[in-house]
């Protein structure tokens, strides 16, 4: 059972015996070492191992949540779960929140092609609107405000900026909750370990890295958002790491023999700027020889600054467009009047993406040298764009090059934290595999329905590393987010909220993107709020048909997206009725294509549809089902004849249903004022009724207390 909530978090000193910490949290011995991730350094890389002695006195924190990791997820669950009424401790091992937007450099971001109106939650939205109007704002000699302004103008993402600038507006977004104390923030601390006691965590102990002092937090409910799935080890939660074999999850494209090791690549982005009348190369560093030997450096046919063509395998010619203008974060010519000197352009590519270096689960020590390691790669590639690329215009090297180490707020100029693309993942009470969301198995509009999703996402299959089966890297349809995949199977108040989730090796390469970590901290954030207020683990409300529509309800209500529709965005008036009609199977979106078309007028059969699902009417007898004509059997029929038998509707004077023709307004004002229907929103006006006019009737009809 879960307790209520607090109002703000509750703080004691305590000063147990060595020894009962120790008992508690299962440790073996009183000294810990820790991996303090943004103390690596190439020429050091030992500084950042940390030895720290378990505390004689320590702060205790109480809160209702509890969150690990200040990254997309964690963000994003924090501001669901504070909306929510509910006090959150969050922790962030570096001295940045935002995760892969900022600490780790992606500030050009994954999404898709819906993300400004359909493809993403609101708060996302509006979060990407903050940073756009950021260099609208700095942009004091543009004409005309531009609503798609992307400032860096590249190619792979409809936004790209600079890290310190979402981070920014990502404090903005908390900055409520901190000052009415629901939300408490503890930069440079990390989880060290985690005491578990019939099936539900107890209790965390955390060190700052810093200072070396201790807390433990006492949570009623635990979210995981750290990079790496840290919590779950430390918990003793069951996971999987690498490439599961085909007979585990009998995937097309996964390996015949499970490899743990066969994580994706990470990579440490670095940002620079081009000084034509410059020399900034750097020292060579570390490795490069060994690099260059392994021909790791390469433009893979692109060009620096021009458009080529490029010949594939079918003799096809694919246009390349420059290297340069690939995740470039300013192009300072589109923002006239803005302070920029320079364009500044973010190098994450191929060739700095460290492969078949694992850092999950290896000792501390082997972990840092692999860092480090990842550390000389990328300033590597970066000397070798200096001295070896080749120019566009003939000759080596693009010496004009200079590297910023104002960028991302570190001195050597690289990210705080690798770009992490694969995480532990939980053993969840519903696993993603590639049969479910891959566009080779999935013929309609949509990917696999669920009928428990908390969320979509829309991305490739994209697998940086090995691929045991060539193909794995495949496209996807518009799939969704379960909530089982949100929840493991022990212990009962833990929850996934990162890219820690139920998915295998191939479908995390799906669901790790930007605006699908947002949507699934989102989700987390919710059902641990629900979890409270319902005084139950999250599984009972996975298997309780009236909590788990009382989450997609919460979701939608707040805009976020829980099925996949292109014209139907998260502003419209009745994005949250039509959302939560078509997740719960009120409403069926059409399997051949994504729109909802809420300005079409709704006929009489899709309103009898609609209404046979929403009161769940009874199969109707033989001789109602009779009195339809032929035509009128398919596809409507036995919802039109459920629909007579309770005399919701009536047949034309024809004796035909004519299931094709507009609803008009004044048969909605009587299925108003039906019996069944009574406490629905009553509907004067007598002109024929949209499909978004309808969707909003029914959506009152839904969650009123009487259904």
């Amino acid at each position: 059972m879960i307790s209520t909530s607090l109002s703000k978090a509750k703080v004691q000193k305590q000063s147990p015996k060595l020894k009962h910490i120790l008992k508690r949290y299962k440790l073996p011995e009183a000294t810990v070492t820790i991996l303090d991730t943004l103390h690596i350094f190439v020429d050091r890389p030992d500084d950042a191992l940390k030895q720290f002695n378990l505390p004689q006195s320590f702060e205790v924190v109480y809160c209702d949540i509890f969150i690990a990791g200040g990254g997309m997820g964690g963000v994003a669950a924090a501001v669901a779960a504070t909306r929510e009424g509910y006090h959150v401790c969050l922790t962030e091992e570096t001295d940045w929140l935002g995760g892969q937007m900022t600490s780790q450099g992606v500030s050009a971001l994954d999404e898709n092609y819906l993300v400004e109106t359909t493809g993403a939650t609101l708060t996302y939205q509006r979060l990407r609107s903050a940073i756009r109007s950021h260099y609208q704002n700095q942009a004091t000699s543009l004409e005309v405000p531009n609503p798609y302004l992307n400032p860096g103008n590249c190619w792979v993402s409809a936004l790209s900026f600079e890290p310190q600038v979402a981070l920014q507006k990502i404090m903005d977004i908390l900055q409520p909750a901190i000052e009415a104390k629901a939300l408490s923030i503890y930069y440079r601390v990390k989880p060290v370990a985690v005491s578990v006691h019939n099936n539900k965590i107890r209790s965390i102990l955390a060190v700052n890295l810093d200072s070396g002092t201790w807390t433990e937090f006492r949570p009623q409910v635990c979210l995981d958002a750290t990079e790496l799935g840290e919590l779950l080890p430390l918990a003793g939660t069951p996971y999987s790491v690498g490439a599961e074999s085909q007979s585990e999850t009998t995937e097309p494209h996964a390996p015949s023999v499970a490899d743990k090791q066969n994580v994706q690549d990470f990579v440490y982005p670095f940002v620079v700027d081009l000084r034509r009348a410059e020399n900034n190369t750097i020292t060579k560093p570390q490795h490069y020889e060994d690099f260059c030997n392994q021909s790791k450096f390469s433009f893979a046919g692109y060009k620096m600054f021009k458009s080529t063509e490029l010949v594939i395998s079918n003799g096809q010619m694919v246009q390349l467009n420059p290297f340069w203008e690939y995740r470039r974060l300013i192009h300072k010519a589109q923002l006239p009047g803005s302070p920029f000197e320079f364009d500044l352009s973010m190098i994450n590519w191929n060739s700095n993406d460290l492969r078949d270096m694992n850092i999950i689960d290896q000792p501390p020590a082997i972990a840092c040298q692999r860092l480090a390691l990842a550390k000389s790669l990328s300033l590597g590639f970066l000397y070798w764009l200096q001295t070896e690329a080749p120019r566009d215009e003939g000759g080596q090297g693009y010496g004009e090059l200079c590297l910023r180490t104002d960028i991302l707020g570190t001195t050597d100029g690289l990210s705080k934290y690798p770009y992490i693309r694969e995480s532990r993942r939980i053993k969840a009470m519903k696993t993603i595999i590639e049969q479910d969301i891959a566009a080779a198995s999935n013929p309609g509009a949509r990917a696999r329905l669920y009928a428990d999703s908390v969320g979509i996402g829309l991305y490739p299959i994209d697998i940086h590393g090995r691929e045991e089966i060539p193909g794995a890297a495949q496209a996807t349809k518009p799939f969704q987010i379960p909530a089982g995949t949100l929840i493991p199977q022990y212990p009962y108040n833990l929850l996934a909220s990162a890219k820690n989730i139920g998915t295998t090796h191939i479908t995390n390469g799906s669901y790790r993107l930007h605006p699908i970590e947002w949507a699934i901290g989102e989700a987390a954030g919710t059902l641990a709020a629900q979890a409270l207020t319902h005084k139950v683990n999250s599984a009972k409300i996975l298997h309780n048909k009236r909590y788990t529509r009382e989450l997609q309800y919460k979701l939608v209500e707040k805009g976020v997206p829980v099925y996949w529709y292109d014209d139907v965005p998260t502003n419209h008036p009745a994005f949250a009725a039509i959302q939560f009609l078509s997740a719960t199977g009120i409403i069926f979106g059409d399997s051949s294509h994504l729109h909802f078309s809420p300005d079409y007028v709704i006929t009489r059969g899709e309103a009898a549809q609609v209404l046979a699902n929403l009161l769940h009417l009874p199969k109707p007898n033989k001789t109602i089902l009779s009195k339809l004509h032929p035509d009128e059997v398919i596809p409507y029929g036995t919802d039109i004849a459920a629909c007579l038998q309770k005399h919701l509707f009536s047949l034309r004077p024809d004796g035909l249903f004519h299931p094709e023709e507009e609803l008009t307004g004044n048969e909605l004002a009587l299925l108003s004022r039906h019996r069944l229907v009574q406490t629905a929103l009553p509907y004067d006006d007598a002109s024929p009724v949209t499909r978004a006019r309808f969707a909003l009737w029914a959506y009152k009809l839904a969650t009123s207390k009487k259904h």
